[in-house]
């Protein structure tokens, strides 16, 4: 007798064994998708300290800070914005602005715009918006600042200024009266060589001796009448003035009370400078991987023009009251003769 072999028992093993396959490979799939989403999560935290020591190691180095810092991996975005300056330098011509912000510059808490902007004296009209698009992007913490010579003795700009922060602080370099018109004209000379003689523009009235104050090198100087200006909208202690002498004779200790007054650690200090006694003028010294030096450009420290003994005794005694209101205004005696 034939036996017969039915085959729906090998149908239900053949079912149960691709079940059973198709289980471990569904199992296998959550494991692999689990491990790899936990790497992904480690990666990511571990890229946010690696930029952070980035940054630390360029702080303390003195070095700048990236423009933009991005975290891509984590989701999340760390970024530099242009924001309205904390600081201003608002004078004054040929009193050593220029070389207060060179020497600022080196200390990784400040963002300084190199150019001169002169917002609040020609540009105002441009709005808020514009003057913030000048100004370098800065990290949270650092200090925005930007300097314009002319800014001090422009009558518009101390209410301008204090419309847009009554907080801002602002910095006053400052020179014997003197010494910084003689700068001034000299400068002058060396672009419009064919202007009449200092001594020729100093007096209305040569004879009668009488001093023409409105000539710009001269106005300038009248630091107390400017400054009267300032006072009236903003408090002596929001106003820093830098001895323009001993910011040649030692720059460090007056970049320390810059400091001070910018509520910075004092990073910029006489290890940075070197007297240059071609130029006469502090230099700073040449930095990692360089050469040269850093020395202020050909129009800083130029040799003066002459001027006739009498005419410069006259301005001292024509400065003389001036200087001494304003060593009152200021609480500080500059020691001008």
């Amino acid at each position: 007798m034939a036996s017969s072999h039915s085959p729906a028992p090998d149908l239900r093993r053949l079912a149960q064994k691709v079940v059973a396959m198709l289980c471990v490979g569904l199992a296998c799939a959550c494991l692999l998708h689990f491990i790899a989403g936990r790497c992904e999560a480690g990666a990511g935290q571990r890229t946010l300290p690696l930029k952070m020591g980035l940054q630390e190691r360029n702080s303390t180095a003195g070095g700048r800070v990236e423009d933009e810092v991005s975290e891509i991996s984590s989701g999340r975005e760390w970024t530099a914005s242009r924001r309205l300056p904390h600081a201003l330098i608002v004078g004054v011509k040929k009193g050593g602005t220029r070389a207060l912000l060179e020497f600022l510059r080196l200390h990784p808490d400040i963002r300084a715009l190199g150019s001169e902007p002169h917002f609040f004296d020609r540009h105002y009209g441009r709005g808020l918006n514009w003057y913030r698009s000048m100004m370098p992007k800065a990290l949270d913490g650092q200090i925005v600042m930007e300097k314009t010579p002319r800014y001090f003795v422009t009558p518009e700009t101390p209410a301008r200024i204090h419309a847009m922060s009554r907080d801002v602080k602002l910095i006053v370099v400052v020179r014997d009266p003197i010494t910084r018109a003689i700068s001034d004209y000299t400068q002058i000379v060396s672009k419009t060589p064919d202007v009449p003689s200092f001594e020729s523009l100093t007096f209305k009235n040569r004879t009668a001796g009488q001093i023409d104050s409105l000539w710009s090198p001269l106005y300038i100087g009248l630091y107390a009448r400017h400054l009267e200006r300032w006072l009236a909208y903003f408090p002596l202690s929001q106003i820093h003035f830098v001895h323009g002498e001993r910011l040649i004779s030692d720059p460090a200790g007056e970049l320390g009370r810059v400091q001070d007054f910018l509520g910075l650690q004092r990073i910029v200090t006489d290890k940075h400078f070197y007297f240059n006694k071609t130029k006469g003028f502090p230099c700073l010294k040449k930095p990692e991987g360089s050469s040269k030096p850093h020395c202020l450009g050909k129009t800083k420290g130029r040799i003066h023009v002459r001027v006739n003994p009498e005419v410069i005794q006259k301005l001292r005694e024509f400065y003389h009251p001036h200087n001494l209101k304003f060593y009152q205004m200021a609480g500080m005696d500059f020691g001008w003769q």
